[in-house]
């Protein structure tokens, strides 16, 4: 398929994933044009995209405009159409109304949709428009995070699929994984299971202990409740909320949105991005510490916690770079706090891996999105770490699923994990 990418339109280019895919598309040399409600709102986009790329140069490559200006002159010059308005399916279809009259034939459109059915996307539109129509899904930030899933619809080309896989690892670097269109795609189904449990266990357990319990010594870049600060929490009841409505599988109660949240998020509350109000943790007075949320009160007042003797230990072992000493402990610890932190660990690793076959591919796959998407240990990394045959014991002590693939490498007495990921090692923090 001979083709090129000349210009991109982004929709929606003022929000994160908007600018954060434009800086992509214009650090590549590629003419950009950032649309907005307004162009103010399209100038506050790029300037955002400028301070990800820390270069005023990256202008040069960008232009702005507004939907009512500006779209209608735009979208028809357009090779590739990229959508990033907000996570509303209604709204979504207005903006693919639009586009499907004006594009030309061979423009290819994307979705940066964290979880949203892209069948549904190109429902009621040309048969064009859904053979050219497909998910994009980068991670925030996209010029840092190069984890990405491509996800193609039952009818889109598969040749157009191909291409732009191609075109995605080459010329933009990114560590693609193709995934089936079903809810959250892959990284997002595995990881917010993660995330919201870990939500609905600080109602019984206290903010502070989660976060210390599951923090980056069990392999991930950042705490469970902070990544959610991070995230936002508006960000986080949209995709857990399209998944406990579409997913029927074994962690179907995980993805219930905690009350304490929604109602929290009634007053405004998003983390990170509403620093007055806060999220898990609320900034303190100049000079003090953060407050932690109280989920049963739904109030900031108090600090961090001691954290657990078996995640301390852990994390002592990791800076030494003992990983197989520290997963020992993790196997091993008879303490109630090691229990709590397996049953996260372990459902972690027994939900990721029971994805292939239904969203992904293979094994590796999972491994890449949750790898190099969230930045946390994959999850065949922690089977290997572990030793299959005893990931299976612990597994089945748990009352987990034990996934095929683990099954058959603790059959086989074989490794999981793909070397070519590179090293283990760099998921692991002390």
């Amino acid at each position: 398929m001979r083709r090129e990418i000349r210009k991109v339109v982004v929709l929606g280019a003022n929000g994160a994933m908007g600018a954060g895919g434009g800086e992509v598309f214009a650090a590549a040399g590629i003419d950009t044009v950032f649309l907005a409600r307004t162009r103010d709102k399209a100038q506050s986009g790029r300037k955002r995209a400028e301070k990800l790329a820390k270069s005023e140069a990256l202008a040069r490559h960008i232009t702005i405009g507004s939907y009512e200006e500006d779209l209608a002159r735009v979208v028809p010059e357009a090779d590739l159409i990229y959508e990033a308005v907000s996570e509303d399916l209604a709204l979504k279809q207005v903006y693919f109304e639009k586009i499907d009259a004006l594009r030309k034939p061979e423009a290819i459109i994307a979705t940066v949709s964290s979880g949203l059915s892209i069948a549904a996307m190109a429902s009621g539109r040309s048969e064009s428009f859904a053979k050219h129509l497909l998910g994009i899904h980068f991670f925030n930030p996209p010029n840092v995070i190069v984890g990405c899933e491509l996800i193609p619809h039952a009818g889109t080309d598969p040749a157009i699929t191909e291409w732009i896989s191609g075109l995605l690892r080459s010329k933009f670097g990114r560590e693609l994984v193709k995934t089936t269109d079903t809810p959250a795609f892959c990284g997002n189904r595995v990881g917010f299971k993660v995330l919201n449990e870990c939500a609905q266990l600080a109602e019984k357990y206290g903010v502070a202990y989660i976060d210390a319990l599951i923090g980056p010594h069990t392999g991930r870049a950042m705490a469970p409740l902070a990544t959610i600060d991070f995230v936002g929490w508006d960000v986080h009841r949209a995709i857990v909320d399209n998944l406990h409505a579409h997913t029927k599988d074994e962690a179907h109660d995980a993805f219930a949105m905690p009350r304490y949240m929604s109602e929290l998020i009634g007053r405004g509350a998003l983390g990170d991005k509403t620093p007055d109000l806060g999220g898990f943790a609320k900034r303190g007075d100049k000079g003090k510490p953060n407050l932690i949320l109280d989920p049963t009160s739904g109030t900031h007042n108090g600090h961090g916690v001691e954290v657990p003797a078996v995640a301390r230990k852990m994390k002592a072992l990791h800076h030494v770079g003992r990983y197989h000493e520290a997963f020992e402990l993790f196997a091993t610890d008879a303490s109630a706090d090691a229990d709590l932190m397996r049953r996260v660990i372990l459902g972690y690793l027994s939900y990721g891996l029971n994805r292939v076959g239904e969203v992904v591919e293979t094994a590796t796959d999972v491994d890449r999105i949750m790898g190099f998407g969230f930045n946390w240990a994959p999850p065949s990394a922690l089977v290997d770490i572990l030793g299959a045959r005893r990931t299976v014991k612990l597994l089945e002590a748990a009352k987990l699923a034990v996934p095929r693939v683990v099954a058959n490498a603790a059959e086989r007495n074989q490794p999981l994990y793909d070397p070519a990921l590179g090293d283990m090692g760099r998921f692991f923090h002390g």
